[in-house]
């Protein structure tokens, strides 16, 4: 009888999942009337901005959910469910059943949403707390409309298991050449008290820095394994756990739209918007290096005279100005988390011959929005540091996740978990 049902259960899984043949497994907007979407750790206040700047990693014994926060822009969307799916260390989809990693049935309604309040553009505000997990690792959330089965957005999540212990520290780099620019993470891992066959290939490591997923390195394997003590040594020769130090990242402050806050040029108040424009920014890579109090890339939801960013935040057109010869040959790029790091028509850059800068319109929800500038030149990779430079003092945050697959396991779980801070200020 238990057979039957794993498998009458295993097939209606299967046959949900071919519904939605356009989902990807990464952080992706799918719709473009759903803005601001947020997955962090929750916490007991919660219209705490600063919520908003933890990536979204949780212990499996955590007694706080993650929590997803999103805007509907048409404020007619009715029937939206969210679904999770497991992946393996490499984001791919995992064989194991909806049974093994969920404590419930695997497709779960959003019931909890507002309207906008005194806002000039009205949105609806939705909630949704991410139910506990039986197993460590990766996973994507997805929503979806109940009518239609059409995905609307994804965002991944990780749940570790701490099963072997990490040191680890940044410092400047060891490269003659990118002593100045760049950073490195230097690590080792002690697995006493778990059980690993082959020490040398059982682990999966990856290095994230600020948390984004288009800043990764991968590929590790240790040069030293001290089989008594239980110690991996990772040793590099090749720069291979170094990093670009990046610049410290630019920002402006939207939380109030009585007065211009920091980093706003000029206010635009009409009667269905309020539109910002942004001091216009310069090249940061070959003048030094400043010091700023960033957010390392984030962003958080804020509006100053209510203190309830979630739904009495505005959402305002801003406009960037980015004042370099133009480039034939390049795209420019305002990047961020406001974003998703990803770099498509919404953030793309146009030069504009009578302002004689690059510039492009983003509407964004009130708050303090970190940001940069990203070139794209064809064949190669995206560049930040040619509009930003780079400084191997430059404040960042790293953290470093380790993946075990157990012998006939069918995922890999995240076992450690461990975050480090370069020239933290704050």
């Amino acid at each position: 009888m238990r057979y039957i049902l794993f498998t009458l259960f295993s097939l209606s899984f299967f046959t949900s999942n071919a519904q939605f043949t356009d989902m990807r497994l990464e952080d992706f907007i799918y719709n473009d009337d759903i803005k601001t979407v947020l997955l962090y750790p929750g916490i007991e206040d919660k219209e705490n901005p600063t919520r908003l700047v933890a990536p979204p990693v949780i212990p499996i014994q955590s007694t706080f959910p993650l929590v997803l926060e999103f805007d509907d822009m048409t404020t007619n969307m009715t029937g939206l469910r969210a679904k999770i799916f497991s992946c393996n260390a490499d984001w791919t989809k995992s064989n194991l059943n909806d049974i093994e990693f969920t404590y419930e049935f695997n497709d779960y309604p959003i019931t909890t949403y507002e309207q906008s309040f005194s806002t000039k553009v009205p949105y609806t505000h939705y909630r949704f707390e991410v139910p506990k997990l039986k197993l460590s690792g990766n996973y994507v959330l997805m929503v979806y409309t109940d009518r239609g089965k059409k995905t609307l957005l994804t965002r991944k999540f990780m749940i570790y298991d701490t099963k072997v212990g990490i040191t680890a520290e940044a410092r400047f780099s060891q490269g003659i050449q990118q002593q100045f620019t760049d950073q490195q993470i230097d690590f080792s891992i002690s697995y006493k008290g778990y059980n690993l066959i082959s020490p040398q290939q059982d682990l999966k490591v990856f290095i994230r820095k600020n948390f984004r997923w288009d800043q990764v390195k991968t590929g590790f394997k240790p040069t030293n394994v001290q089989p008594f003590d239980q110690l991996l040594e990772y040793t590099f020769f090749n720069l291979e756990n170094t990093f670009p130090g990046g610049n410290e990242f630019r920002y402006f402050d939207s939380r109030t739209l009585s007065g211009r806050g920091y980093g706003v040029y000029e206010i635009d108040r009409a009667a269905d918007q309020t539109s910002l424009a942004i001091t216009p920014d310069k090249s940061r890579s070959d003048n030094g290096y400043l010091q700023i109090e960033d957010l390392n890339g984030q962003y958080i939801v804020d509006q100053k005279e209510s203190g309830r960013g979630s739904v009495e935040a505005d959402y305002t057109p801003v406009l960037f100005t980015l004042k370099v010869a133009e480039d034939p040959d390049a795209t420019f790029y305002v990047n961020g988390a406001y974003n998703l790091w990803q770099l498509n028509d919404r953030n793309k850059m146009e030069y504009n011959t009578d302002a004689k800068a690059y510039q492009c319109q983003i509407v964004i929800k009130q708050g303090v929005i970190n940001y940069d500038y990203t070139t794209v030149r064809v064949g190669q990779k995206p560049d930040e540091g040619n509009i930003e430079g780079n400084y191997a003092v430059t404040e960042n945050d790293y953290d470093i996740l380790i993946y075990h697959r157990p012998p006939a396991g069918r995922s890999d779980l995240l076992v450690g978990y461990k975050t480090i801070e370069w020239n933290r200020r704050r």
